[in-house]
């Protein structure tokens, strides 16, 4: 465990525990926005506004946003906004966008990739690739980016992400970047357990040399396979609930009556039970409801809990207040 860049906070005001004029920014370089709109930021394509929304330069932006963000602002991270629901109300605090912003990726000697937690998956599956590299072939089909992909150890057709990898750097709320070993989180299926208060931002992972070239051809097959059995290019999150052990979450919600079924604007896909397609009318509520009813409906019918794997944020409408 090392610590990188321990720099002090900047202070900046505050009013009411709400920086309603948060920065007069020095030095920083990206892009921050009031009440922006999350539902342009998520694959679902709904959810309220973000308090605060910035879009950083890069990596050293980045870092000099966090140092002069008061500790007490909640920040939450997105990448590519596939595997999150992003409750109508909106998010308090900052949203900071990774996606295409944190995207360098390079080969380090031997069989090793540096790659940054903006990078989206399918990208990096394809660079591993045409350096002939193998392992991560099932990251094509993985509609997220590398950070959220190892915050839920994400992986599909047999693979997962943690099982590449060898490192990862992490930034903490004072803007200090440490390094971490896989030793420091506790890795299951789907989970990842670690240290609170610190978001990955790139991460080390180790390959097998590919002698038969074929890593582009068994991507090409895996994506048909997934476009085959897959509602493709329709609002959805990916896979909304983890396989049980022994079964399949698809087959347990089409026995139980929901394939094609609806709430409000919410339906849950005809071609695949594990997901769910918004229309343009859906609302955040109608997908969480529609969610609940899955898993209530299964549980009942075969005694067993299925497990989302959406990450479910922000506030309800309710809860917000004039």
């Amino acid at each position: 465990m090392e610590s990188l860049q321990p720099n002090p906070i900047k202070s900046i005001s505050k009013s009411n525990g709400v920086f309603a004029n948060p920065f007069n920014p020095v030095g920083l370089r990206g892009i921050l926005r009031h009440n922006e709109p999350l539902s342009k930021h998520t694959s679902w394509r709904v959810g309220g506004p973000a308090q605060w929304f910035y879009e950083p330069a890069d990596m050293e932006d980045l870092i000099q946003f966090i140092q002069q963000l008061p500790i007490t602002i909640p920040v939450f991270w997105l990448g590519l906004g596939s595997n999150v629901l992003i409750r109508d109300g909106g998010i308090g605090g900052v949203v900071i966008l990774t996606s295409g912003l944190l995207n360098e990726i390079k080969l380090l000697d031997g069989n090793r990739i540096y790659v940054e937690a903006g990078v989206s998956c399918a990208r990096l599956a394809r660079f591993a690739a045409k350096a002939n590299l193998t392992g991560i072939e099932f990251l094509a089909g993985i509609p997220g980016t590398l950070g959220g992909a190892l915050a839920m150890n994400a992986g599909a057709w047999g693979g997962d992400t943690w099982s590449a990898v060898r490192g990862v750097e992490t930034l903490d709320k004072y803007g200090q970047r440490h390094r971490r070993q896989v030793t420091d989180y506790e890795i299951s299926y789907r989970s990842v357990k670690g240290l609170n208060n610190e978001w990955f931002v790139t991460a080390t992972l180790q390959l097998s040399t590919n002698p038969n070239q074929d890593s582009l051809k068994k991507i090409q097959a895996l994506l048909k396979q997934r476009n085959e059995k897959q509602p493709i290019g329709l609002p959805s999150c990916g896979s909304v609930f983890r396989n049980p052990p022994g079964d399949y979450a698809a087959r347990l919600i089409e026995q139980a009556g929901w394939k094609g079924r609806c709430r409000g604007g919410a339906c849950v896909s005809e071609k695949h039970a594990n997901f769910i397609i918004s229309s343009a009318a859906a609302t955040a509520a109608d997908i969480e409801i529609l969610i609940l009813d899955i898993q209530t409906s299964v549980s009942k019918m075969f005694q067993i809990n299925l497990i989302s794997e959406v990450r479910i944020v922000g506030r309800h409408i309710s809860e917000l207040t004039i």
